[in-house]
């Protein structure tokens, strides 16, 4: 979604529709970068870790030689592309209907592949987090993420802070079903005050 102006156009968010993953892979790089640090921490050597087709879990993927051996499993593939080039990973990909404008793997063959799994530990990302819930504009991108969070002894929600104090078209679960979230250190007090009176594990990364 585009805003005209006299001159140009700029981003605009929406609601309704998410950004595809070309835009979003420039978007918020430090912030990104800043959690998928502080994520890395979660992750323990044997592990079954799996990822969602956030560009926040993938700059956590970058990282996840540091901690080899893993099992990698996710439906992301710029991910997929990217874990294949690290010794010491098993990775498994989630197949689907692949969806070009965010590069992954969806539908009902991909949820059940996801159903078939039990895992340690699930990262994922939404567009909007507000009054306890975690939120995606897209049908079909939440009910992917919803038979992942299903799937996973633990959870943990990644976030840069523009994300906080927003709304979606859909719901995508309550906070209360994630271990903890990590947000950037751009968030502001009151987006963090919102967590807090939601009683929300989080860990502010620093930039």
């Amino acid at each position: 979604m585009v805003r005209k102006f006299r001159g140009g156009v700029t981003a605009q968010p929406s609601g309704v529709f998410e950004s595809n993953v070309a835009f979003r892979r420039k978007s918020m790089r430090a912030e990104k970068e800043a959690v998928a640090e502080c994520a890395v921490r979660l992750i323990e050597p044997g592990m079954a870790v799996m990822l969602d087709d956030s560009t926040t879990t993938l700059a956590l993927a970058a990282r996840l030689s540091e901690v080899t051996p893993l099992t990698v499993v996710t439906n992301f593939l710029e991910g997929l592309n990217l874990l294949a080039q690290f010794r010491g990973i098993r990775l498994m990909a989630l197949g689907g209907d692949y969806d070009a404008m965010h590069d992954s793997f969806l539908g009902v063959s991909c949820v059940e592949a996801i159903e078939s799994l039990s895992v340690d530990l699930c990262f994922v990302s939404t567009s909007a987090v507000s009054a306890g819930y975690a939120f995606h504009q897209e049908q079909h991108i939440v009910s992917v993420k919803r038979a992942m969070l299903a799937s996973a002894a633990r959870n943990v929600l990644l976030l840069d802070h523009t994300k906080l104090g927003r709304t979606a078209l859909h719901r995508v679960a309550p906070l209360t079903e994630f271990e903890r979230v990590i947000v950037d250190a751009g968030a502001s007090p009151e987006a963090l005050r919102d967590l807090d009176e939601h009683k929300v594990p989080y860990d502010v990364a620093a930039l």
